[in-house]
């Protein structure tokens, strides 16, 4: 079984922008309405659909509010990855930090006001 998470959204454009030149993702398949994208590594992928398309019955017309989910992005080396993006001049929603429970994350926000947690786990510290 494989999930692919979708978000119905006015802004494909943007999204792509940001999911290709922000976080490295590549696109799997794009059409005028929908754009399925893939992490670097290809094991993930995740889809943006534009709300109140013809082609798509009422369950998948609604746009996202902005509100309610967030992704969270597993990487081997998380101050890297937050370097990068710090010179790229993205804004941080929350600086990098260490958590009590052994995470290593740091967040930024996507065009949809999806909140992207980038994390390298770590076993707490006893």
């Amino acid at each position: 079984m494989k999930l692919n998470a979708g978000i119905v959204t006015e802004k494909l454009k943007e999204t792509k922008k940001f999911y290709t030149e922000v976080l490295d993702f590549g696109v799997r398949f794009e059409n005028d309405f929908y754009l399925l994208l893939h992490t670097p590594n290809k094991t993930a992928e995740i889809s943006f659909l534009q709300p109140n398309h013809p082609s798509q019955k009422p369950i998948f017309q609604s746009a996202f509010n902005g509100r309610g989910v967030y992704l969270t992005i597993e990487v081997d080396y998380v101050d890297d990855v937050y370097k990068q993006l710090k010179e790229k001049g993205i804004p941080m929603e929350i600086d990098i930090r260490d958590e009590p429970w052994g995470d290593r994350h740091f967040a930024i926000v996507d065009p949809n006001g999806i909140g992207v947690d980038i994390v390298t786990y770590n076993p707490p510290e006893e």
